[in-house]
């Protein structure tokens, strides 16, 4: 059974293997507020105003970038938008990996610290 604490623990791996649907649904129980949008997961984190939101993707920033796994972030004045998928998954295709919950993993932690 796939757990918060974990994939909190996990480190994103090169390479990594694009899940089939039943192993998507069973990581996004795992992972709250994230759902799948296409061939990626997504999560709107909401905040108080733009200084918020500006110090949460910076927060992230460094967490993301230690993993090397890197999202598409939509930021705007009170919102961010972050969608994970794994570019090289799929042969190159692109896909859901478990790099992708790792992450969402790590980014709710750092919202429910500092942001909730």
């Amino acid at each position: 059974m796939i757990d918060t604490n974990t994939l909190l623990q996990k480190k994103c791996a090169p390479n990594a293997a694009a899940l089939g649907a039943t192993e998507i649904t069973e990581y996004l129980a795992a992972v709250s507020g994230w759902q799948q949008d296409g061939a990626c997961i997504a999560r709107a984190f909401k905040f108080k105003d733009y200084y918020d939101t500006l110090a949460f993707v910076n927060a992230i920033a460094y967490v993301i970038h230690a993993e090397d796994h890197h999202p598409e972030l939509t930021v705007t004045y009170n919102r961010c938008l972050v969608k994970f998928d794994t570019h090289t998954a799929n042969n190159n295709r692109g896909g859901i990996s478990e790099n992708d919950f790792i992450c969402a993993t790590k980014v709710n932690a750092i919202f429910e610290q500092t942001f909730s």
